[in-house]
């Protein structure tokens, strides 16, 4: 990718995964880019040491898949700056095209596995909006399936009103690597007085299934939460997810606040 230019272009890809019809992956999708500034570059990879991306690719053939296009792009994208918004089918993984972006950017960071094991959690990197309480149950055990699994010394935890007022207490003092929690919940952590330095490690903000907050009291609140953000930590990355959305200039606007700096990845609906 070239960034710095503002394009459009369409793509046309097969993509191979067990139990996924050849219809339902060719895809048509469209890339802006702007000119984000990168994280810092991480230190010399030793070429005995797996890549970031081979481990990824690793844990996706154990499950007998290859990751799609869009996924591949939105790490792209994540690890060169770019907010973006992910707008996919059900059930093509749009989480993991949000999540492993940041867990590959820390591995680029920490590059010897020997050493993970010995770690302390990292800070609170990533926060998971979801507008479920439900739904974040699910997300919570995916996204801690896949670190797990990938040996990362990473803590993932909700955070909505079901969760007891021992563990929001404890989640104050100790914040998880990943929180994912609801517009409510993350708006009254941000009212608290050390809320700046709380979540001054924050790298991105992944706002899930989109279409169901946008144009409501809710959206409002989570837009808000946004830009608190974003004020604090002005090299925030945000990527929304959705499988149904009719106007994606307008989501991506009322999302992004800086619509300059987007970078989307649109598989077809299902035929």
């Amino acid at each position: 990718m070239r960034w710095g230019v503002m394009r459009e272009g369409v793509m046309r890809e097969d993509v191979k995964r067990e139990g996924v019809k050849r219809e339902d992956v060719m895809r048509e999708g469209m890339i802006r880019e702007g000119s984000p500034d990168g994280p810092t570059t991480p230190p010399p990879q030793d070429p005995t040491t797996p890549s970031p991306h081979d481990a990824v690719a690793r844990w996706y053939a154990a499950r007998g898949w290859t990751p799609f296009p869009f996924q591949e792009e939105a790490w792209a994208a994540y690890a060169a700056g770019a907010s973006g918004l992910i707008h996919a089918p059900t059930g093509m993984g749009k989480s993991y095209a949000a999540w492993f972006g940041p867990l590959q950017e820390w591995m680029m960071e920490h590059p010897n596995p020997a050493t993970w094991t010995e770690m302390d959690a990292p800070p609170l990197t990533v926060l998971w909006i979801t507008p479920l309480r439900a739904l974040a149950t699910d997300t919570t055990a995916s996204l801690l399936a896949a670190v797990d699994e990938l040996g990362l010394p990473w803590t993932v935890e909700k955070r909505t009103g079901d969760t007891s007022s021992s563990a929001k207490s404890r989640q104050r003092e100790h914040a998880p690597t990943a929180l994912v929690t609801t517009p409510e919940s993350l708006s009254l952590l941000l009212s608290y007085p050390e809320s700046r330095a709380y979540f001054r490690h924050v790298r991105s903000v992944v706002v899930d299934e989109w279409h169901e907050l946008l144009g409501s009291k809710r959206g409002t609140q989570t837009e808000l939460a946004l830009a608190r953000l974003r004020a604090w930590q002005p090299e925030l990355r945000v990527w929304g997810l959705s499988a149904t959305l009719g106007n994606l200039d307008q989501a991506l606007a009322v999302l992004m606040g800086a619509p300059e700096r987007v970078a989307t990845a649109t598989p077809p609906p299902r035929l």
